[in-house]
């Protein structure tokens, strides 16, 4: 059996060194290969770790640096799922431009280069156990993911990436005063300085912990990750380069970057539970960001006239309801990670849908797309089914992780709670489907291109609306007991 050492090596060696082959191969056929190969390879070894935590339990490698719980697990799964299905996208997409003429030899090079690096940088986040190490896999996600916006280059794609790039690593700074906070909390724990940062250590030891500058760390933390999650009011990078960038960029976006983010936070709450003395002050700033969040989302996707912002500020809703969840604790807490993997698939294959409509119809303004099911079907079709799963509409997973949601509230008395969800999640609803019908059964427009979509291209557009189906009628007993070992590791009794 391999050593836990040489597996996360691997899982932070093989994209490194998967892009750097990448930048130097001649052919886009090439390149694109060369990257998928690279993300599967990463992916077995990923799955090969993931069975052994699941099966095994928590594992520390390289002196405690490196440790994998059932939470950083989960999320390694999730994270995998994304990149896989993006990365086969990406060999389809970047084709079609690249016949286009829309993207050259170069620019495909940098996108398979950074791609690779972003996937080294989120796995880095995810299995470290020191916090600052995690900060450094976050700011490292911002600098290589930025560059990802502004191909191919464009005035209103440098615009967003500049955008991306000053307000997120404002946030991060944030989150690096927070985390310079929690360790002087840990001051006078009298413990080795090298590991004053190290999670499990922290855990160990949180009623020692210097209440006020923890607290007063974690409300940084939360505006400095939550600011990369896309949590509201810090969200505003988002619509700008989930319009402008590749859609299989905005895929990982959406379906995980944000997860990492808010993966970030997570990780302090039990540290900051304890040492608070489980009053659940943590819990009622999640609770209060995720409602702002859901009530901003909505009040702003009435009004989308862009395929790619109206999913981006549904991005910003989702990512509300999931902090919600974990905010309400308890049954919200499982709710929110099964919430997790549901948005990812979901928004995943919309922005899928929305990338080949936009090459289809050479644009993303919905207008302009209308009659989709009947002058696109493969991809108009995804796109109206993603939509109409994220709105919540049975019997779909996402209104099943919701419901849980809605449950946790009722079962903890957070009756404002639980009418402002029910207010916002209202008007998402009726807004984001009045879209969806317009550009589904709407009069056709005239199609630039026809739509041409192959074997892959099909599995990728029609298995994650049969996965989102099956998972809202039945979930697998092996699927039940992996998001209740996650949740433990926050503290929920499920």
């Amino acid at each position: 059996m391999l050593p836990y050492d040489l597996l996360y090596g691997l899982m932070l060696f093989l994209p490194c060194a998967g892009g750097a082959i990448c930048v130097a191969l001649p052919s886009p056929r090439q390149i694109l290969a060369t990257m998928c190969a690279t993300v599967a390879a990463s992916a077995l070894v990923c799955s090969w770790i993931v069975y052994r935590v699941f099966s095994g339990g928590p594992a520390e490698a390289a002196g405690g640096l490196v440790y994998v719980d059932a939470l950083s697990a989960y999320h390694l799964c999730v994270m995998m799922m994304v990149f896989v299905a993006s990365s086969l996208y990406s060999w389809g997409y970047f084709l079609k431009e690249a016949k286009a003429g829309r993207i050259n030899r170069r620019g495909l090079r940098q996108y398979a280069g950074l791609w690779c690096g972003a996937l080294a940088a989120m796995t880095l986040v995810l299995i470290s156990n020191n916090l600052g190490i995690m900060w450094v896999g976050i700011e490292a996600t911002t600098l290589l993911t930025a560059f990802l916006i502004c191909i191919p280059v464009r005035p209103a794609s440098l615009e967003a990436m500049w955008k991306y790039l000053l307000i997120c690593s404002v946030g991060v700074a944030f989150a690096f005063l927070g985390t310079l906070m929690v360790a002087a909390s840990a001051s006078g724990l009298h413990v080795n300085p090298s590991d004053t940062l190290l999670w499990t250590k922290l855990l160990q030891s949180a009623a020692l912990l210097h209440p006020m500058l923890l607290k007063t760390g974690f409300l940084f933390l939360l505006v400095g990750y939550g600011t990369k999650a896309g949590l509201a009011p810090m969200h505003s990078w988002l619509p700008d380069a989930h319009s402008q960038a590749p859609a299989p960029v905005s895929a990982i976006f959406s379906g995980f970057m944000l997860n990492a983010a808010l993966y970030c936070v997570l990780r302090y709450i039990p540290i900051v539970e304890i040492t608070t003395g489980h009053l659940g002050w943590s819990h009622q700033l999640l609770v209060l960001f995720g409602l702002v969040s859901i009530i901003v989302a909505a009040a702003f996707i009435i009004f989308q006239h862009n395929v790619k912002r109206l999913l981006a500020y549904s991005s910003v809703e989702h990512i509300g309801i999931i902090t919600l969840g974990f905010g309400l604790g308890g049954l919200g807490t499982f709710a929110a990670l099964f919430h997790t993997l549901n948005h990812s698939i979901c928004k995943t294959l919309a922005f899928f849908a929305a990338g080949r409509l936009g090459q289809t119809y050479g644009t993303h303004d919905m207008k302009k797309m209308s009659g989709s099911l009947r002058s696109a079907p493969v991809w108009g079709t995804a796109l109206f089914g993603s939509i109409l799963a994220l709105i919540g509409v049975a019997p779909f997973a996402i209104f099943m992780s919701e419901f849980q949601v809605l449950k946790a509230a009722v079962d903890g008395r957070a009756i404002l709670t639980l009418i402002l969800f029910l207010a916002g999640g209202s008007v998402v609803f009726v807004g984001a489907l009045g879209h969806a019908i317009a550009m589904a059964w709407g009069k056709p427009s005239p199609v630039v291109e026809l739509e041409s979509a192959g074997i892959v291209e099909k599995f990728l557009s029609f298995a994650p609306l049969a996965i989102l189906l099956i998972l809202g009628l039945w979930m697998p007993a092996p699927l039940l007991s992996i998001l209740k070992q996650a949740a433990s590791v926050l503290g929920a009794n499920r």
